[in-house]
């Protein structure tokens, strides 16, 4: 059985008869205030309050009777690629479409017992159904012996799937998306995804930390709440090692020359003193817009605040230029990829790709025998064309 935290309560709270306790501020950038507590399980959750708040210092305690958190899951190697897969049974019982008064992001109420107890403005807090963990390194049975086992190859291999995942609020409202909060919500959530980078790759035995928002039914969504999530993998992914391959076959400032070349073609959509977004010269999706930092930044943490800042407006106008493309919204994953925490922090540059499979306003791009089964791509889309479609949609956006 887990711990059971339980938070001294000393006044009352946002309603009558409402325990609250006053909740311990850290200040972070751009006036975000980040308060840490724990839920009725143990699991940690921590607001990150904007600048100018009209929240108080105190916050709900969780008061849930919680079921016990399911054990970490087993991950298993595919000798053939010599990839891990998690096998997370847990994931079955989690949220699928409910109803939005059950809306399990929002803030708690008399009638629903949802996973956040006070009020907020952004929020992040340990899944319920992790993919990884909740056990890490120095407490799991069979948990990797670092990198250099993860690289072993043998039949019937087995670790424990170690590591962190974690669901990330941008807003208390039941719907929309990262590209419909406003300038100074996109700020704090930056300043959440830095902070929790940070924290998570300290973590024991975390080798990569991986933010993203999967948005639209047609990705898999099954919870309408402005969200994204964390992944912290207790190994590089496969994606990251053919990036590392690649760097080596090419040469260390791989990223640099990407970005020379795209911003001296035709296929770049938007552009600002730290940062600029292009649809890429071999682009698979017929949405796919690369956004990269322009100096080496390995991952969210080590950006400046002039970075941080310019990332904010510009980035929820290019997912605005994205949703204006059409009459009704845009599915797309928005993936941050970031270095590893032990490997290629000089090499691998902080990049988000952001890909839609939609290619027409009623036809979407599915992934069968080619790029399914053997991985090879073909483009419905040229990455010149689409990328004009885009300038244009984002020439019309305000903020």
């Amino acid at each position: 059985m887990p711990v059971i935290y339980r938070v001294i309560v000393n006044m009352q709270g946002e309603g009558t008869g409402t325990r609250s306790a006053n909740a311990p501020a850290t200040r972070l950038g751009a006036g975000v205030v980040k308060r840490a507590t724990r839920l009725a399980d143990g699991r940690e959750l921590i607001y990150y309050d904007d600048p100018g708040t009209a929240l108080g210092t105190h916050r709900r305690v969780d008061t849930r009777a919680l079921d016990p958190r399911p054990a970490t899951a087993t991950m298993r190697q595919d000798v053939l690629t010599g990839d891990w897969i998690s096998i997370a049974a847990s994931r079955q019982d989690r949220a699928f479409h409910p109803p939005t008064e059950l809306d399990p992001l929002a803030p708690q109420s008399a009638a629903n017992p949802s996973e956040i107890p006070s009020r907020y403005d952004v929020a992040v807090f340990e899944n319920r159904s992790p993919s990884f963990g909740p056990d890490l390194a120095d407490a799991a049975r069979d948990a990797p012996r670092g990198l250099d086992d993860i690289a072993g190859m043998a039949l019937g291999r087995t670790r424990a799937a170690i590591g962190r995942c974690e669901v990330v609020c941008f807003s208390p409202d039941t719907t929309g998306s990262f590209g419909t909060q406003s300038a100074t919500r996109a700020r704090t959530v930056i300043e959440a995804w830095a902070d929790r980078t940070a924290a998570l790759s300290a973590l024991p035995g975390v080798e990569q930390v991986f933010p993203f928002e999967n948005r639209g039914e047609a990705i898999g969504v099954t919870l309408g709440h402005p969200h994204g999530q964390i992944y912290a993998y207790p190994y590089i992914t496969p994606r990251t090692n053919r990036l590392l391959e690649s760097i080596g076959r090419t040469s260390p400032d791989l990223f640099a020359r990407i970005l020379a070349f795209e911003r001296a073609g035709e296929r770049v959509v938007l552009e600002g003193e730290h940062w600029t977004a292009f649809v890429p010269f071999a682009a698979r999706w017929p949405i796919e817009v690369h956004l990269l930092p322009h100096r080496q930044v390995a991952d969210f943490a080590q950006l400046d605040d002039a970075e941080r800042d310019e990332l904010a407006p510009l980035y929820l106008r290019l997912l605005r230029g994205l949703d204006a493309l059409y009459d009704s919204p845009t599915p797309y994953i928005a993936a941050w990829h970031q270095a590893p925490v032990r490997a290629g922090r000089d090499t691998i540059r902080l990049r988000l790709e952001l890909t839609s499979p939609r290619r027409a306003a009623d036809r979407l791009k599915y992934l069968a025998g080619s790029e399914a089964a053997m991985g090879a791509w073909i483009g419905d889309i040229p990455p010149e064309a689409a990328a004009e479609r885009l300038r244009t949609a984002i020439a019309g956006v305000t903020l």
